[in-house]
């Protein structure tokens, strides 16, 4: 059963859905800038209906994403949004949790593990974003979610959106918020589906696998028999590292 609700503070109202009882499971759904739950429903297999039976899923819309809003300030980043879910776990009284996320979520994984190591009982990175000769195709990709996004907010100025978009796609770390330094040092356990194509290179999934201390990357997941494989080992991981 899915329980619809929404946390507000000062100009920011994040929407969320719950399912299941258990214990907590973060899901930061596919999308890019537009990431928002209801995009579950059309990736290879949907966690929300799997995790559920056993765990306490909250799947959420970013910030300016699906039925979330929020205020838009040249300073945004990554660790803007990696407050906006921390804020709305403690909002819900979540200390520890699984963090998975799907595409832009593998970063946002990344930041909540950097920002708060001890509360990440695990992480589950589909097919992460990451940089690899492709850094004009992210810089496209938030072109057209603000252009979409400007005639509702006359409020947000062209500048603050082109800084904003530099801080999010203009460094150069390996998943853009977080490189080889931070990695090297992660200990939380990590379970990764690879990615590979232009916005998800398999370099990104696997830098991450080789540098981290401890974590598994299973390369096929889409489809057929290996589809159903990677559904039991995501299943027994997030079991296995359940507090």
């Amino acid at each position: 059963m899915m329980h619809m609700a929404k946390f507000q503070s000062g100009d920011l109202e994040l929407h969320y859905d719950e399912y299941g009882t258990g214990f907590p499971v973060l899901l930061i759904a596919p999308g890019g800038m537009k990431s928002e739950a209801s995009f579950w429903a059309s990736t290879p297999w949907n966690p929300i209906e799997q995790l559920s039976k056993r765990f306490r899923v909250i799947a959420m819309d970013q910030r300016n994403a699906g039925r979330s809003t929020g205020p838009i300030v040249s300073s945004d980043s990554w660790s803007t949004y990696t407050q906006d879910q921390l804020d709305l776990l403690d909002h819900l009284e979540i200390d520890k949790f699984h963090a998975v996320g799907m595409c832009i979520g593998g970063p946002y994984v990344m930041g909540l593990i950097e920002a708060a190591p001890d509360r990440v009982a695990s992480g589950v990175l589909f097919q992460t974003i990451g940089l690899s000769h492709n850094r004009q195709a992210f810089f496209d990709m938030f072109d057209a979610w603000a252009s979409e996004l400007l005639p509702l907010r006359p409020e947000v100025s062209k500048e603050a959106l082109q800084q904003f978009k530099l801080n999010m796609y203009g460094t150069d770390e390996i998943l853009f918020n977080v490189g080889e330094n931070f990695l090297q040092k992660v200990v939380t356990p990590l379970l990764l589906m690879k990615g590979n194509d232009l916005y998800h290179p398999s370099e990104s999934s696997e830098a991450v696998n080789a540098l981290c201390q401890n974590s598994t990357l299973i390369s096929d997941w889409k489809a057929g028999e290996e589809l159903q494989l990677a559904a039991e080992q995501f299943e027994q991981f997030l079991e296995r590292h359940t507090p």
